[in-house]
């Protein structure tokens, strides 16, 4: 089976793909998980309406159980660590900015550490993309939400591991204040974009050394 048919529903990166690789190389069904040292997730709300206040979160994890005769029967699973946000305030001297965030007004990490998604259903738009649906659990609230999501490339053997690997980018909104979540509302926008970049390495029976 081809990659393009194999991942079709499966991309959460940005890079650029050669034109003789990709579409030829079999990826195997099996377990991928998150290579933590290729991945990101970037959020941003608006402020004041002047800009995109963008931040990001510095641990996360993901798994992928792929099927590569029916991609629709493939799931994701994601956990984020939310104490790990991440916004680079620039005079730590007088406030830690992080340290506000993690707090009861804003992400309230000490009574929940933990966001999940859990997808629920993955439906192809195209040769390398999909919409990858599920159930964002934030705040200790379950909604669906949709990422939209792009195929990077893939490999059928990763030079530093054992199986097969791809990477992929996704993107979503939602809404915090559906959350329960709604702190300085409106100067501080109530739809939330998140980016996240990632790539996924499969275990040993994913391999494609050809």
């Amino acid at each position: 089976m081809t990659l393009s048919k194999i991942l079709t529903g499966l991309a959460l990166s940005t890079a650029i793909v050669g034109s003789a690789s990709a579409a030829d190389i079999a990826v195997g069904s099996g377990t991928y998980t998150l290579d933590p040292t290729h991945g990101s997730l970037f959020w941003s709300v608006n402020h004041f309406g002047l800009s995109e206040y963008t931040a990001r979160i510095n641990t996360f994890d993901a798994t992928i159980e792929l099927d590569a005769d029916d991609i629709t029967q493939s799931s994701l699973t994601a956990t984020i660590q939310m104490a790990s946000v991440d916004t680079d305030y620039p005079f730590p001297e007088n406030a830690d900015f992080n340290e506000e965030l993690r707090g009861a007004n804003w992400l309230n990490t000490e009574a929940f550490p933990e966001a999940t998604f859990v997808s629920t259903a993955i439906t192809p738009t195209g040769d390398n993309t999909a919409e990858i649906t599920g159930d964002l659990t934030f705040l200790g609230v379950t909604l669906p939400v949709t990422l939209d999501t792009t195929l990077i490339g893939a490999m059928g053997k990763h030079p530093f591991a054992e199986g097969a690997a791809f990477g992929i980018q996704a993107t979503g909104t939602f809404d915090r204040s559906d959350f329960g979540f709604s702190t300085f509302a409106p100067n501080v926008g109530t739809d939330v974009t998140i980016e996240i970049n990632a790539e996924f390495i499969g275990d040993a029976s994913t391999a494609n050394p050809s």
